[in-house]
């Protein structure tokens, strides 16, 4: 059996080692798993072209939201959050849906999150984002801040607040318009480098945050995981995310409870060696 993860860029995605191990550790030795640089004008084709020997999808950016129109049937998150990072091949009917929140769940938990959930602030506005909003209110939050660039493209955003009956508030990415400026979790969905200007907040004291979860994984660690680390501030990073979002893909592609710590040792030694 096939798979792939699509997007774009895709160079530089982890996925392929997390699902190589998994079905290493599974003892499924006619499955592969690789990268594909796919974009939104040739997703419609290359879905098209799949055969009986696919199994299934992982999507990155920029396709967790273009997909949407070419499933057959998707989850109640993927209908919640707007947004699709797995598309599962059942006889010939594509069905779509999101691992990012039971990912995110996971990593925030076994990264120390506990309630009562206090402020929570949110950088971005993407499907990753999105996928926040699902997760923090999950998580016991009453709201939440988000920090957006366009204030014109959120509506995504507060769809998806209103579907999972979390209040937020928008506000400036780029002006300090925040109050407090104290918060329980900072969740950064921005890519590497977008959070820099928070960064630079964090560690000259303009913010204080109790936790904090950035997505990105490549390059590893963020400015803002630094600064974080500096002010001895615990970091979930982006691996955690991918772990265990792809832990979560494995199950539904194979039908088979993933092996997540043998997929945890392949990811963090390819890790190592991209940063050594």
């Amino acid at each position: 059996m096939r798979a792939a993860v699509l997007g774009s860029p895709i160079a530089h995605s982890l996925s392929p080692v997390l699902h190589a191990a998994a079905y290493r550790a599974l003892g499924l030795s006619g499955w592969t798993y690789q990268a594909i640089e796919c974009d939104e004008q040739r997703l419609p084709a290359f879905l098209a072209s799949l055969g009986p020997d696919w199994a299934g999808l992982s999507l990155t950016m920029p396709l967790k939201r273009a997909v949407l129109a070419l499933l057959d049937e998707a989850d109640d998150l993927v209908a919640q959050t707007g947004g699709a990072n797995t598309v599962v091949m059942t006889d010939g009917t594509r069905v779509g849906y999101n691992t990012d929140v039971p990912g995110m769940i996971t990593a925030l938990r076994d990264g120390g999150l506990r309630p009562p959930l206090g402020p929570v602030l949110v950088l971005g506005g993407g499907a990753t984002a999105c996928s926040a909003l699902a997760t923090i209110s999950r998580s016991g939050a009453t709201g939440a801040t988000v920090a957006v660039r366009d204030r014109s493209r959120a509506a995504p955003l507060l769809e998806v607040a209103r579907q999972v009956g979390l209040p937020i508030r928008l506000t400036s990415f780029d002006r300090d318009e925040l109050e407090p400026n104290q918060w329980k979790l900072l969740v950064s969905t921005v890519p590497a480098g977008a959070a820099d200007p928070w960064a630079d907040k964090l560690a000259a004291g303009e913010i204080s945050i109790e936790l904090l979860f950035d997505v990105v994984y490549d390059p590893w660690p963020t400015r803002l995981a630094v600064a974080a680390a500096g002010s001895e501030v615990p970091v979930i990073g982006g691996f955690d995310l991918l772990l265990h979002q792809a832990a979560e893909q494995v199950r539904l592609m194979t039908g088979l409870p993933a092996p997540v710590e043998s997929m945890r040792r392949a990811g963090l030694a390819e890790v190592a060696a991209r940063y050594r």
